[in-house]
This record gives C-alpha cells, sequence and structure tokens, in this order.
C-alpha cells in the first residue's frame, strides 16, 4: 500500500539499520543553547551525553554544519504530509489502524524529503562510561492519536520498541556506541509529547538520568504550536538502568533480535554488511499508569 507521496508502511519497513561509528564520532558537534528550531528533513537522533561532567538528554541536529546538540525543548520534530503512509492489509500492521487508513510515518530507512529520527549512544564519555547500556523509558504520550515506534522482526514483522496503546512506564535496552534507526508512526495529525527518560550505571556504580518531552507535529498547521504545548505528568523517580543481562535470552521481560544491517564508517564510504544479532532491546510495561492525552 502506499501514502499520497508514495511512501507505504510495507514498503519502508526495511531491515533494522544500526550504525557502528568510531568512539567519539557523535562528540564532534556544536552546542546550541535557546534558539527553537523546527526540523522536517535530514538527520537527527536522540541520545545522551556528558556536559559538563553532567548526564543529559540532547538531539543531535546534523542537518547543519557543523552539527549541533539541542536541548528537547529547543526541537520540534515535523512529520510533514511528505510522510504520509496507507495502512496495508497484513494484520501484523493492524496495530496501526484499519487497512487503507492514514498515518504518518517517519520510516526506518531514509526517504528523501522526510525527516530521519533515530537514537545513538555514541557520545565518547557515554561509550566509555556507561557499564554496559542505556536505558531508553516512555513515560507517557499526549497527542491527538496513538503513537507507535517498532522495528523489523527477523521476517520483516513489527517489532515494537514503544506502543502508547500500552502501560506506562515502558523501556528498551540500547547497548553503548550503537546507532539505531526504527519507524515512528502516528495516527492522527497534530502536536505530540514524549515523555522520554535515558538513564544507565556508569562503571564505576554511579546511576544517572535525565528525562525531558521529546516533540513531534504530524500533517499541516504550524509545527511551532508544539512549543506552546507544555506536558503534564508527575513528578516520578527516575527508572532504574536496565539490568545487566548475558546475551538477547535473558532478562524477565524477554528480548527479541534478527538481521540488522552494520554500517561502518570508513573514510567517508559506508561498508553495509547483514548480520545478526548486533542489537537487541527489551521492552517492558509499567505496571501503573495509562496514555495521557
Amino acid at each position: 500500500m502506499r501514502g499520497r507521496e508514495g511512501i507505504g508502511v510495507a514498503g519502508v519497513v526495511g531491515v533494522l539499520a544500526v550504525a557502528v561509528a568510531p568512539v567519539g564520532l557523535a562528540s564532534q558537534a556544536a552546542d546550541t543553547g535557546g534558539e527553537r528550531v523546527v526540523i522536517a528533513d535530514g538527520h537527527v537522533d536522540i541520545g545522551p551525553r556528558f556536559e559538563d561532567g553532567a548526564w543529559v538528554l540532547r538531539v543531535r541536529d546534523d542537518t547543519v554544519d557543523p552539527p549541533a546538540w539541542r536541548d528537547l525543548d529547543d526541537v520540534v520534530l515535523h512529520v510533514t504530509d511528505l510522510a504520509t503512509a496507507e495502512v496495508p492489509e497484513d494484520e501484523a500492521f493492524s496495530f496501526l489502524g484499519a487497512p487503507g487508513d492514514e498515518v504518518w510515518l517517519l520510516p526506518q530507512a531514509q526517504v528523501e524529503g522526510v525527516l530521519w529520527p533515530g537514537w545513538n549512544t555514541q557520545d565518547a564519555e557515554v561509550a566509555t562510561r556507561v557499564a554496559r547500556e542505556v536505558t531508553w523509558s516512555l513515560h507517557g504520550v499526549e497527542g491527538p492519536g496513538e503513537f507507535a515506534l517498532f522495528l523489523n522482526g527477523s521476517f520483516g514483522e513489527p517489532d515494537p520498541v514503544f506502543d502508547s496503546r500500552e502501560g506506562f512506564p515502558q523501556a528498551s535496552g540500547v547497548e553503548v556506541n550503537t546507532h539505531v534507526h526504527g519507524n515512528w508512526a502516528f495516527l492522527e495529525p497534530g502536536a505530540y509529547l514524549l515523555d522520554i527518560e535515558m538513564s544507565a550505571r556508569l562503571a564505576d556504580g554511579e546511576e544517572v538520568s535525565d528525562r525531558g518531552t521529546l516533540r513531534f507535529f504530524a500533517g499541516g498547521g504550524d509545527p511551532e504550536a508544539a512549543f506552546d504545548t507544555e506536558l503534564t505528568r508527575d513528578d516520578a523517580e527516575p527508572s532504574d538502568p536496565a539490568p545487566d543481562a548475558d546475551g538477547p535470552d535473558a532478562g524477565e521481560d524477554g528480548s527479541t533480535g534478527g538481521p540488522v544491517v552494520l554500517a561502518i564508517v570508513v573514510g567517508g564510504a559506508a561498508l553495509v554488511l547483514v548480520v545478526a544479532g548486533l542489537w537487541w532491546h527489551r521492552r517492558s510495561k509499567g505496571r501503573e499508569g495509562t496514555r495521557r492525552g
């Protein structure tokens, strides 16, 4: 099935993209503060970094030269109508709606003219100081419709990372020094506020975390309106970092893995190899709370 500009859900959910870059590559970006921007095209990442010794959650904006680290409150990620798609007949995608329903989808694979957001744990200090992995948590979603972030399973079926229909908090473990892309789906147009947190246990035993609001605007209208929308949330304690595990089969919440793409940057060129089990995630459902908004 295809959207109005040719993006089809079944067509864009290709293999999981994981880029492994030299340690410190993600730190080579300028710091910006207070400048509000709407980003509708190009590459961005959400991730933690250390600033003056403090663990902070930031958006890395690669649409500018040099790349910039931005505060979450200074960014709206715009899912334009170029990113509309129709839900396919496949029952596996029923969590997106009925077949033929229109959704706003930022795909896992890069599409010209469409925003390409990912998440990474490649900050130099993060890669060297974190014991093993970073826990990415979703505490709630406010918006006009449902939201889902999903990857692709071993046989192309959707593998949810976050789903606003489920209880909160939800959590996913991300190995250090990795760079991942997924499919971001918004079922109705308008402003969405994601209450996210990234936390970790450092090699010296210290636990660190930061929490903030990630803003998206789907469809037409004025995306800057999302800046004026505030997230309503309880003052909750930071999430505990994901426990250490021996591999993809460990953990009481289970884990999944499948074929992925390893992109190794060598002299500016990307060497793409298909490998299995390089990256895995754990998703846990909160025992309390429901979707807010």
